[in-house]
């Protein structure tokens, strides 16, 4: 038996993720390395640099400013450190996030995994994220947690049965290794065409999770064709829980472990877009910016602006790292707690939230989450609605 010294925080654990000091909605200025100009369809337009290289993709059809500030050069990684607070607010943003306390995810008994021999490297890079080939796939993603409600890990039957239903789906993205997620999502994702998501959450523990994440690629034989990103850290930032220094050294140490065994695909670290924006030293670290956005946490944000406000936010990152491709890594609407201005939960609310979501973005988003999420718990920071944001 293998044991796995992971504890990954699984999800939105989470509820770091919650931890929104700050989430502006106007006053945007947008990232243009140039011409605006591959339409995917009538109401769909892929913004690319001058390379050919996608910014973002969005289904409203407004393209952003048309004149690019110059590349931003980050300073080395070790000159930066946790903001003391949140990026500030342009002078016509919304109120201030309340965030809430991080919950933690349960701490399952470890499960082993089975070794084989090393998988031959791959020959070229994931884009991030890249479409399924299931022909009725989307090319938006959704995230998923393995546990149960009383915090027991899911069986691969279970895994396997959930990710059945994510077909439409083009990524499943997931936290991290603990409950021996890495083997059965990468199983389940495998089985039904859909690329994986995978997390590393704990980064004291990073070369170790690196190693589990390698072990279940190469006992599946899968030479790494299922994985479209790996994410190292999620929302370390804008929790305090880590320094911007201490991130880039787990996220170099990441990709150079998986660059020698054979995983060519984006390696990324990611935060809550106001994170990225006040240390783009994090982008600059990652193969393309990942940031989480959760309108509801804007309280001058109804469900039907979500799609607005989330691309907005997209935009902001996109500029503060120099033009990166950014992906929108958690973005939702709960079914149930307390409203939070004109944030108000609730199933018909989430109907408006993520139809308001596809409409504005066709692709580098992931939708927050796939089922309600029993095991965490509330604090006065979630307005009651840690455990509804499940989208089945």
């Amino acid at each position: 038996m293998t044991v796995q010294i992971c504890n990954s925080i699984a999800d939105g654990e989470i509820s770091g993720r919650h931890q929104h000091h700050h989430h502006a909605k106007k006053d945007v200025n947008v990232v243009t390395e140039v011409e605006y100009v591959t339409a995917t369809s009538p109401s769909v337009v892929v913004y690319v640099d001058e390379n050919g290289n996608p910014l973002y993709t969005s289904a409203a059809g407004q393209p952003p400013a048309t004149q690019a500030p110059p590349a931003y050069n980050a300073p080395a990684p070790p000159a930066y450190s946790a903001p003391a607070a949140p990026a500030p607010a342009p002078e016509s943003s919304s109120a201030a996030y309340q965030a809430p306390a991080e919950t933690q995810a349960p701490a399952p008994a470890p499960a082993s995994s089975s070794q084989e021999a090393p998988a031959a490297p791959s020959s070229s890079a994931a884009p991030a994220p890249a479409p399924s080939s299931e022909s009725s796939a989307s090319g938006l993603g959704i995230s998923y947690a393995p546990y149960n409600d009383d915090g027991t890990c899911k069986s691969q039957d279970q895994v396997s049965a959930d990710f059945a239903k994510f077909k439409s789906y083009s990524v499943v993205r997931i936290y991290g290794t603990d409950c021996n997620q890495a083997t059965t999502a990468l199983t389940a994702a495998k089985a039904n065409g859909i690329k994986l998501f995978q997390g590393v959450f704990d980064i004291a523990q990073t070369s170790s999770c690196v190693q589990t994440i390698i072990s279940a690629n190469k006992a599946a034989g899968d030479n790494w064709a299922s994985i479209d990103t790996v994410s190292v850290g999620n929302e370390l930032i804008n929790s305090g829980a880590a320094t911007v220094g201490a991130v880039v050294d787990a996220v170099n140490t990441a990709r150079s472990l998986l660059r020698a065994a054979g995983y060519n695909g984006p390696v990324v670290t990611v935060d809550t877009f106001n994170a990225m924006i006040a240390n783009p030293g994090l982008c600059k670290a990652s193969d393309y910016a990942a940031a989480n956005c959760h309108a509801f946490f804007d309280p001058n944000t109804a469900a039907e602006d979500a799609g607005k406000f989330v691309l907005d936010q997209a935009q902001r990152v996109s500029e503060a790292c120099g033009g990166m491709n950014t992906v929108i890594t958690e973005t939702g609407w709960p079914t149930g707690g307390s409203a939070n201005g004109k944030a108000v939960p609730g199933s018909g609310s989430q109907k408006a939230a993520i139809e308001s979501l596809k409409q504005h973005f066709s692709s580098n988003l992931i939708l927050f989450s796939a089922f309600n999420d029993g095991w965490k718990k509330n604090n006065a920071g979630t307005f009651g609605a840690e455990q509804f944001w499940g989208i089945m």
